[in-house]
C-alpha cells in the first residue's frame, strides 16, 4: 500500500474523531440537565445512610437500631408481611419450600443463627451459630446485615424504619 492511502486512511480516521469530539461539545451545550433538590426514588435501605452521614459530619457517632422491645407490641404481622415482600427474591418463607439465594425462613425463630438444613452460609454467619434468633439479635440484623455479620453474602442494605423491622419480626414469629 503506498503512503498517499495511508495518509487517507489516517486523515478518516481523525476526521472521524474531530466530527465526534465536536458532537459532542455541540450535545452539552444543547442539553443541560437540571439536577434536583430531592430524589425522586429512594431505594429501601437508602435513607439510613443518611442519618451516619448527618451525624459523622456533625461529631457524633453512628448509632445501632433502636430497642425493639417497645415497637413489638403494636407489632402487625401482615403489615410485616407486606413489608417482607422484598426478602421474596432470595428468601421463601413456607414450610417446606427450597432454598433460594437465601435460606428458607419458616420457623426460623428462636433457631441457632445459620442452622438452616441444607443451606451453605457464609462463614461471618457460621461465626455466630451459637446464637438463636430472637427479636433483638433479628433486630440488628434487619437494621444492616453487612453490620450484624461483615462479610454476609446478604447484600440486602437493611430496613431502616424500627416499626417496619417489628413488623417483619412479628411476621417471622407467626411462622410455625
Amino acid at each position: 500500500m503506498s503512503s498517499f492511502e495511508w495518509n487517507k486512511i489516517i486523515a478518516s480516521v481523525l476526521t472521524a474523531m474531530i466530527v465526534a469530539m465536536v458532537s459532542g461539545i455541540l450535545a452539552s451545550q444543547l442539553v443541560r440537565p437540571k439536577h434536583l433538590e430531592h430524589p425522586i426514588y429512594v431505594p429501601p435501605g437508602a435513607e439510613a445512610g443518611a442519618a451516619p452521614a448527618a451525624a459523622a459530619a456533625s461529631g457524633q457517632a453512628a448509632a445501632g437500631p433502636e430497642p425493639i422491645a417497645q415497637y413489638m407490641a403494636k407489632a402487625d404481622p401482615k403489615h410485616g408481611e407486606q413489608v417482607a415482600k422484598v426478602c421474596l427474591q432470595c428468601h421463601t418463607f413456607a414450610k417446606g419450600e427450597a432454598n433460594k439465594i437465601g435460606p428458607n425462613l419458616w420457623d426460623v425463630m428462636e433457631e441457632n443463627i445459620a442452622s438452616v438444613p441444607g443451606y451453605q452460609f457464609s462463614p461471618a454467619l457460621l461465626a455466630d451459630k451459637d446464637k438463636k434468633w430472637d427479636p433483638d439479635e433479628l433486630n440488628i440484623w434487619l437494621f444492616k446485615p453487612q453490620e450484624f455479620a461483615k462479610g454476609t453474602k446478604m447484600t440486602f442494605p437493611g430496613l431502616p424504619k424500627v416499626q417496619d423491622r417489628a413488623d417483619v419480626i412479628d411476621y417471622l414469629e407467626s411462622l410455625k
